[in-house]
C-alpha cells in the first residue's frame, strides 16, 4: 500500500510509484487515500486543472494505473478564502431578529473550505441577512450553530447575533435541543426501537472517516425507531442526543445497517443512484433565545427521498 502523505510543499511536484495493491483502482481514489488531509473535491480539481500525470502524460480521474507506473502531481498553493455574499435562493422555514432556520438542500456545503470556496450556505446567508450574523464561530462560519453534511438535507439553525448563538449552543450542549432525522438504511433492525450508545472518534486507518472507538473519542448517543420495512431496507426515525461528526452514519454502520447511498460508510456496491446518503434532518425543536417559547419545526421529506421510498415499495 502507498503510505498517506501528510506534508506537501505547494507547487512542488510529488511522485508516487503504483504498487500491486493499487493496480486496477481509479487514480482519483488512490490519490484521495494518499492525500488524506484533503477533501475528495480537492483531489477532483487536481485532475480538472491538469495537475496529474502518469509516466509524464496527463490523465483523467478515472484512469486506472498499472503496477510500476509513476504518478506525478502538484498541489497548488491554496487561495485565500474570501466570503462574498451570493444571491442564492434559500428555503427559510422560520426567521426573526435573533435567528433563522433553513431547510438546506442536499449537495450544498455549509461553509467555505478548500475545494468549496463559494456557493455555500454561508455565502447565501451573508446575502440574505446582509451580514447580520453571529461571529462566535469566526469569519468562515458566521451564524453557524451546528452543521449537517453536504449530502444530508434538512433543517439547520442559524444565529443572527452572539446572544442567540450562545443560547442555542448551550441547548445543544445540555441535550435540550431536539434534532430528529429520517433515513433509509440497509436491512432490518432486530429491535423496533433502540439506542446506540457508542463513542465516536477519528478512524486511525483513514483520517477522512469517523468510527466507533474508545481511543481519542467522545460519547455519542443516537435513538432510533423503525417506521416501515421493505424487502432489503428500512425507513427509520433517528433522534440525536449528541452531535458528533457523521454520528448517525457511523452508528448505523456500526449496527450493520448503514444508511442507503452512503459513499463512505455504506457497502461498496451500494445504492449509487442516490448520489449520497438517504438522510434528512426533518425536525428541530428549541427554546427561543429571547422569549423562551418552545419552537418546533418540521421539513417534509425531499423528492429524492420520497422517490426512493416509492421505488422500494414497488
Amino acid at each position: 500500500m502507498i503510505q498517506p502523505i501528510n506534508s506537501i510543499e505547494y507547487n512542488e511536484p510529488v511522485s508516487l510509484v503504483i504498487d500491486a495493491d493499487c493496480e486496477g483502482s481509479r487514480l482519483d481514489r488512490i490519490l484521495s487515500d494518499v492525500l488524506c488531509e484533503y477533501s475528495r473535491s480537492f483531489v477532483q480539481n487536481l485532475f480538472l486543472n491538469g495537475l496529474v500525470t502518469c509516466n509524464g502524460r496527463e490523465v483523467t480521474k478515472s484512469f486506472k494505473p498499472k503496477s510500476g507506473n509513476i504518478i506525478e502531481f502538484t498541489v497548488p498553493e491554496p487561495r485565500e478564502i474570501s466570503l462574498e455574499p451570493q444571491n442564492i435562493p434559500l428555503d427559510i422555514v422560520y426567521e426573526d431578529d435573533d435567528l433563522l432556520v433553513v431547510n438546506k438542500p442536499r449537495g450544498m456545503v455549509v461553509h467555505p473550505a478548500p475545494g468549496n470556496y463559494d456557493s455555500t450556505l454561508v455565502n447565501a446567508l451573508l446575502w440574505h441577512c446582509k451580514g447580520n450574523l453571529s461571529g462566535i464561530n469566526g469569519v468562515i462560519r458566521p451564524g453557524i450553530v451546528h452543521r449537517i453534511d453536504k449530502d444530508t438535507s434538512g433543517l439547520l439553525l442559524v444565529a443572527k447575533n452572539d446572544n442567540a448563538h450562545v443560547s442555542l449552543s448551550q441547548q445543544i450542549s445540555v441535550h435540550s435541543l431536539d434534532r430528529e432525522y429520517r433515513a433509509v438504511i440497509h436491512g432490518h433492525l432486530k429491535e423496533e426501537k433502540g439506542t446506540v450508545d457508542a463513542p465516536i472518534g477519528r478512524n486511525p486507518n483513514d483520517r477522512k472517516k469517523m468510527c466507533v472507538t474508545n481511543q481519542n473519542s467522545k460519547n455519542a448517543v443516537t435513538h432510533y425507531e423503525v417506521l416501515e420495512e421493505y424487502r432489503d431496507f428500512s425507513f427509520v426515525a433517528l433522534k440525536l442526543e449528541t452531535g458528533r461528526t457523521h454520528q448517525i452514519r457511523v452508528h448505523m454502520a456500526y449496527l450493520g445497517h448503514p444508511v442507503a447511498g452512503d459513499p463512505i460508510y455504506g457497502p461498496k456496491n451500494g445504492v449509487t443512484s442516490l448520489n449520497g446518503q438517504c438522510l434528512h434532518a426533518g425536525i428541530i425543536g428549541f427554546d427561543h433565545p429571547s422569549t423562551g417559547e418552545h419552537i418546533r419545526l418540521e421539513a417534509p421529506l425531499p423528492d429524492y427521498f420520497t422517490d426512493f421510498i416509492r421505488r422500494l415499495k414497488k
